[in-house]
């Protein structure tokens, strides 16, 4: 017996242990350090960090208006990110599960922005959105590209935005493509015998069957939205005048710009504590409406 449970914690040792230490040193250590020094002054140079208690948080909340901005922007860029995102991904994995000749290369062309690092992507726009819709709106007289994109708080706005979906949303279109392909076949020939027209035929039966892959699509796409900066700081560096300036970006002056480590982890904190809630109870409504079939 003994020997037993001695090779059977050898065989967890052996092939969880190595998974538990990375997730330590990697994970769990530098969040319990972090935490840390959100309550303290530390620099990120010097080797002393003095305890102020909850001062950092307090300013945070208080008289800190620059986090409050990027806090509204982002919560407004993550709302049209994830809703446009999931909705145009869902209609392309829609269309390209239909029989057409291009399918799969049409599914390659979709897909390929999201292997594209977000910022060679946001270079990439940038020059799209300054010189080559300047060039087509003088061509063409259109007034769309003639727009000043990254020019004004609204329109920055709206490229970021643009850009987001345009590079996240062939991900979701092959998560939602694989739960079409498993939505079983006989109770849509059912539903076309009874005369179920195509639109009834996804309000109720496809949408309902395919909610795990939402739920997954959600989540990554809040994360994603969220946590944003690469992106932003290719495309605008939060400009102008800091209109467009992430949480993560307002994070990362703040620790690495401004020198203030530990004001810029505090803020590290409650974003990571907002976001956890707000996925967590999206996970939770997402999955109260998944069905079975």
């Amino acid at each position: 017996m003994n020997r037993k449970k001695t090779s059977r914690l050898t065989n967890q040792i052996v092939f969880v242990g190595p998974a538990i230490l990375f997730f330590i040193l990697i994970i769990a250590i530098p969040f319990v350090l972090g935490l840390y020094y959100s309550f303290t002054n530390w620099d990120g140079v010097s080797g002393k960090a003095a305890g102020v208690g909850f001062d950092n948080y307090k300013q945070i909340f208080m008289e800190d208006s620059s986090f409050r901005d990027s806090f509204w922007f982002t919560a407004r860029f993550t709302v049209l990110g994830v809703v446009i995102t999931n909705v145009a991904g869902f209609f392309l994995a829609y269309f390209l599960t239909k029989p057409l000749k291009t399918r799969n290369l049409l599914r390659t062309i979709f897909f390929m922005p999201n292997v594209i690092g977000g910022l060679l992507l946001g270079f990439i726009w940038q020059f799209i959105f300054v010189k080559g819709f300047s060039a087509l709106g003088s061509s063409t007289g259109i007034s769309f590209f003639n727009l000043p994109w990254l020019g004004t708080e609204n329109t920055a706005f709206w490229a970021i935005v643009i850009v987001f979906v345009w590079q996240t949303a062939g991900y979701l279109m092959v998560i939602y493509i694989s739960s079409l392909n498993n939505v079983p076949k006989d109770i849509l020939e059912a539903a076309e015998i009874d005369g179920a027209s195509r639109m009834q035929v996804l309000r109720s039966i496809i949408i309902p069957l395919i909610m795990p892959a939402a739920t997954v699509c959600l989540f990554l796409a809040i994360s994603w939205s969220f946590k944003m900066f690469d992106l932003n700081l290719s495309l605008t560096k939060g400009g102008p005048f800091g209109s467009t300036e992430s949480v993560a970006m307002n994070i990362y002056n703040e620790a690495f710009s401004k020198n203030r480590y530990g004001l810029g982890t505090a803020k590290a904190i409650i974003f990571f504590v907002i976001v956890a809630i707000v996925t967590s109870l999206q996970v939770k409504f997402t999955k109260s409406k998944e069905v079975e079939a």
